[in-house]
């Protein structure tokens, strides 16, 4: 298998981090570039925030080099301002730029931003149009299956996409309508793979290795995009990679490792954004760990609480001592709290 590529940039792997607001922060998106993924996306970013130089969102860009290329992803309806929003962001370093076509969120679609765009497949092409001639970055688009039952849309968007210069389209396979539930349409996938020449990712309801192979099987695509399923277990870009190229599944990180990653991580966010700032957002990033531990309803309302950089060691501290009292984990000595 040829390595993928976006564009002139080669991707280590053919398994990638989604943005999603709220969590693809600087040291989250590293921590997934560390254990495979083949790129990672910024929070969404408003393209008018950008043009009216809103140095808050500015500092959501600010790229940490991690090992695998990085994209910046805007949002917008009006193409001229996602063009000056490119031009505004030239200075910084990142990889590529995406143009989000697929968040959900009531904020956003209202004005006419993010899956309201699958509505008019005509002016996604302009918006491509746009942000293509005011940068020197290939240019991705996320998009979604479509807006609702009766308009499902995505095959026609992504060869407007593709005409107007997009290099890259990914697909996450429900309409706008469906959120994030029910189970996800792999067929949309396959077809916009067979619309177009540029490599298609597809995008939904991956947890598993099995799940993204299953998928590139079925729908003929390029890669797959992976985003909440990896939030507390970056391993996850490992295990599907190994799947992909055919190697032998890894070994599953012991509690050590995993509590180690979390301090580090949250230790990192209080580094770049202070522990006021820092330590609320670390709550919802913080209870992913504790998918399938002991304990874990009682942990995860501990996590509910986390203000300051010393109650996460205590979290973790609880966190052994359950799995202790539940007689798991015999082998994690902890010689050394933290590396």
């Amino acid at each position: 298998m040829d390595s993928l590529k976006i564009g002139n940039i080669t991707l280590p792997h053919r398994a990638v981090f989604g943005p999603m607001a709220g969590f693809t922060d600087a040291p989250c998106r590293r921590l997934m570039a560390q254990h495979g993924a083949g790129f990672t996306v910024s929070e969404m970013v408003s393209s008018r925030a950008l043009v009216y130089h809103d140095h808050k969102t500015v500092s959501l860009l600010k790229a940490e080099p991690n090992g695998a290329p990085y994209g910046v992803q805007i949002f917008g309806e009006v193409p001229q301002i996602m063009g000056e929003a490119a031009a505004a962001i030239e200075e910084y370093q990142f990889d590529f730029l995406d143009i989000n076509m697929g968040c959900p969120a009531p904020k956003i679609v209202s004005g006419g931003a993010g899956s309201k765009l699958m509505l008019d497949p005509d002016l996604c092409g302009r918006i491509v149009e746009q942000v293509k001639a005011h940068t020197t970055r290939p240019v991705t688009v996320k998009m979604r299956k479509g807006w609702d039952a009766d308009h499902i849309t995505a095959v026609e968007c992504a060869k407007a996409c593709e005409q107007a210069g997009a290099e890259l389209i990914a697909v996450h396979a429900r309409t706008r309508e469906q959120m994030y539930t029910p189970g996800i349409d792999p067929d949309i996938i396959a077809k916009v793979k067979a619309a177009v020449k540029v490599p298609v990712l597809g995008n939904g309801d991956i947890h598993t290795a099995e799940d993204a192979v299953e998928m590139m099987q079925r729908t003929g695509c390029d890669g797959v995009m992976i985003a909440r399923a990896a939030l507390g277990d970056p391993w996850l870009f490992e295990r599907v990679n190994a799947a992909i190229e055919g190697l032998p599944t890894p070994e599953e990180p012991n509690l050590q490792a995993r509590m180690n990653a979390l301090r580090r991580q949250v230790e990192e966010m209080v580094e770049q954004k202070g522990e006021y700032t820092a330590m609320p957002q670390a709550r919802a990033q913080t209870m992913h760990y504790m998918k399938g531990l002991k304990g874990a309803a009682a942990l995860r309302r501990c996590c509910c609480t986390l203000s300051r950089l010393e109650d996460l060691d205590e979290l973790i501290a609880a966190v052994f001592e359950e799995q202790r009292k539940a007689g798991l984990d015999p082998d994690d000595v902890r010689e050394v709290p933290f590396p």
